[in-house]
């Protein structure tokens, strides 16, 4: 019994050094050269330092400009969104509060995920973190009790992984589909994807473009809303695209990269899908993913199926189109028994089935049928399954759908 006890005590010890640790990190960003913006006002919807911008189109949907070294990024983005950013945190953490209304257990989530993300910040490259870290210097003074700000963020950029992690939530169910070829009516690659992650309609009302230049990289455009550098749905200036789709998942006993990361990654130094390949096959993920991944150098698409302790890339062969909704497919995951619960049990394999239909019934595509496709809330064969039926492709809760052109930039 006193051994017990010794190594309990010893565990406990160990792990609390590790939370320790993790919260009082603060990434090294000395070597950065930093302007602090000074934001001016343009009216209402616009405002503007040096070259950067953030203004609202006339579909309401926010345009955010930003460009500089990694911690000028961050800088320049917090100052920007400031009141966005700080709405959008407050939208999420009483979403939060509704969910686990009891003070106690408020408490113990927050010492869980203390814990559940000591390891995280190694899993996170130098360049995002300095990102993070200025981002964080505008986040509100209202929730440093659940985190200092910039762990807070890093969590953030993670809580669609934890929640999946932990509870399978399934809050990002999400259809994908890319086609080339003599599958589109003018030969070029287009994809098409509904990102269906609802935290509430007030967290999806400010959403937002976000067109980044980075120091080192390609620059990109990301779709998704105010303090998000991560990215779920985007397209860099090479062509290459990225979309994020959930898989099953076992339980991991340490949060470590965060997917949105992963493709963020991808984004800013990929040009071709085998440069996507390699950057995904060297992070350690915590959740189950599929990325559809789409290339106008290549000229086609795959989907890298990624996990804690597998890895696939799923290329349709003799084939030009492919899909996706929330199972894998590739070989790597033939005999992953999770993965076979999930196609039977799940609304994965009836969404995939709806998608395929729909895709033999409109052999050429162009962007206003793939539109129509995401639009389609019927099930198999036409049926009528009643409005928000998770087995549709439209499920009516999506954060967003996006329609990217890579060869053509769009």
């Amino acid at each position: 019994m006193i051994r017990i006890i010794f190594y309990l005590f010893t565990f406990l010890s160990l792990m609390s050094c590790g939370v320790s640790k993790s919260v009082r990190h603060v990434p090294e960003v000395k070597q950065y050269a930093l302007e602090i913006p000074k934001v001016q006002k343009i009216n209402d919807s616009t405002f503007s330092f040096n070259q950067n911008y953030l203004t609202k189109n006339n579909q309401q949907i926010w345009e955010l400009y930003v460009k500089g070294n990694p911690l000028q990024l961050g800088y320049n983005y917090g100052a920007l969104t400031q009141n966005l950013m700080q709405k959008q945190e407050e939208i999420f953490f009483s979403k939060v509060e509704t969910f686990v209304p009891s003070k106690f257990k408020q408490n113990l989530l927050r010492g869980f995920l203390k814990w559940y993300n000591r390891k995280m910040y190694l899993n996170i490259r130098d360049d995002f973190q300095a990102e993070l870290y200025g981002l964080s210097q505008y986040s509100s003074d209202k929730y440093n009790f659940i985190a200092p700000k910039f762990q807070r963020n890093m969590y953030l950029h993670g809580a669609h992984d934890i929640g999946h992690a932990m509870q399978d939530l399934m809050v990002v169910g999400c259809t994908s589909l890319a086609v080339w070829n003599e599958n589109s009516e003018d030969g070029d690659l287009l994809i098409g994807r509904n990102f269906d992650f609802y935290v509430g309609d007030d967290f999806a009302e400010n959403k937002m473009v976000e067109f980044v230049e980075p120091e080192n990289g390609i620059p990109y455009l990301s779709v998704s809303w105010p303090g998000m550098i991560g990215v779920v749905s985007g397209m860099n200036k090479e062509g290459i695209s990225v979309t994020i789709n959930t898989g099953k998942s076992k339980i991991p006993m340490a949060a470590k990269t965060p997917v949105s990361l992963v493709t963020r990654e991808i984004l800013q130094f990929s040009k071709t899908i085998d440069d996507a390949i390699d950057i995904a096959r060297k992070r350690k993920v915590f959740v189950s993913e599929s990325i559809l991944v789409g290339s106008a150098n290549d000229k086609k698409a795959v989907i890298i199926e990624v996990s804690p302790k597998n890895f696939g890339v799923y290329d349709a062969a003799n084939s030009s189109k492919v899909w996706c909704t929330n199972h894998f497919q590739s070989e790597a995951y033939k005999n992953d028994k999770k993965n076979q619960k999930h196609i039977v049990e799940s609304h994965s394999q009836y969404r995939y089935e709806k998608l395929q239909a729909l895709l033999q019934e409109n052999p050429k595509l162009n962007p206003e049928k793939i539109a129509s496709i995401l639009r389609d809330q019927s099930g198999l064969k036409g049926e009528r399954i009643g409005f928000g039926n998770e087995k549709a492709i439209n499920q009516l809760l999506a954060h967003h759908a996006v329609i990217f052109s890579p060869e053509k930039r769009l």
